[in-house]
């Protein structure tokens, strides 16, 4: 018999958004799936959290019980929008049944829906059957498919990170979305581990431009040392730094379109930071930024005088790759 503990989901949280141009409240949800097809990602702690080979009907059984306790433990009225995460994709069955995606679409109907997937399961009639189960007229886009594009650099995504698609895959995946008559955001990671500081922020303002027409919404997330992984391994050894929150603020404010970047451990040594000494007040100001949209709030922060900037302006500067990161 599957205990109580099995049906709560690896996390959920509610928070904001900004959604379809509105501040919206917000629940997140981490479900345990049957776990990722690929699981190389170097930076992806959530690899490991997957149950062990299960027979799809139990597999399914699972993940319609997470469903439940989520249901049971958040009020509908309290949230907007779903934000769906599995141990790696939403849309790939054997990770996530199909009975699944139904039971889903029932549970959740009338809430804006964003949900995570590598671009090879992206498939219009898959997509377009779990829109209209959850479209009930109150969203101009219902779903939003989002993929962990990470980078426009094929290079890049290859080498640094293990990602195992291309662009072009990234692309095709946004023509099926579209054509299903969802939306399709995309993810992209600052300073994978390999760039130096100069490059990896060069990187992502290229890559900014290069999805902008593509995307309908950009969310830039920077690289964290989760435990278990290659990044935490390379940062024990003194050969990763995460991103300062100068470069952050760089890549935010040359953005030509607003970016969405929730500093998830902001100002602590496994997540962006700086000094400590000037980390509380960026960390705040792009997070208000991300909901606001206002770039002058990060141009006042980019103005913050402190030493920690001429650190970083020398580290822009002199790092190569090979003998990366010259800071802590």
């Amino acid at each position: 018999m599957v205990s109580k503990l099995t049906e709560k989901p690896l996390a959920s949280w509610r928070g904001k958004d900004r959604y379809e141009g509105r501040i919206l409240d917000t629940l997140t949800v981490i479900f345990r799936s049957g776990g990722c097809s690929w699981n190389r990602c170097r930076m992806c702690g959530y690899r490991h959290e997957r149950y062990p080979d299960l027979p799809r009907d139990e597999l399914a059984e699972r993940l319609i019980r997470q469903v439940r306790w989520v249901k049971e433990n958040f009020r509908d009225e309290d949230y907007q929008v779903l934000k769906i995460f599995t141990s790696g994709s939403f849309f790939d069955p054997d990770e996530v049944p199909p009975a699944v995606r139904r039971a889903v679409a029932e549970a959740f109907r009338g809430k804006a829906v964003i949900a995570e997937t590598r671009p090879e399961y992206v498939d219009a009639d898959a997509v377009r059957e779990f829109r209209e189960g959850i479209d009930s007229g109150d969203w101009d886009k219902p779903l939003h498919v989002a993929v962990g594009l990470e980078t426009t650099n094929d290079l890049i995504r290859e080498r640094s990170i293990d990602k195992g698609f291309s662009y072009a895959d990234f692309l095709r995946a946004a023509e099926a979305a579209h054509a299903a008559g969802a939306g399709m955001k995309a993810y992209l990671l600052m300073k994978p581990p390999f760039l130096t500081e100069r490059e990896a922020r060069d990187d992502m303002i290229r890559s900014i431009r290069d999805v902008a027409p593509v995307a309908d919404s950009i969310s830039m997330n920077l690289c964290t040392v989760q435990s278990r992984t290659e990044v935490e391994h390379l940062w024990k050894q003194h050969a990763y730094r995460p991103p300062y929150l100068w470069s952050v603020l760089d890549v935010l404010i040359s953005s030509p379109v607003h970016i969405l970047c929730d500093p998830v451990g902001g100002g602590q040594m496994r997540g962006p930071h700086n000094c400590g000494a000037c980390d509380g007040p960026i960390v705040k100001g792009i997070a208000d930024y991300s909901l606001s949209g206002d770039v002058g709030l990060l141009r006042a922060l980019a103005e913050t005088e402190c030493g920690c900037k001429e650190e970083w302006e020398f580290v822009l500067d002199g790092e190569e790759p090979f003998c990366m990161p010259l800071t802590r």
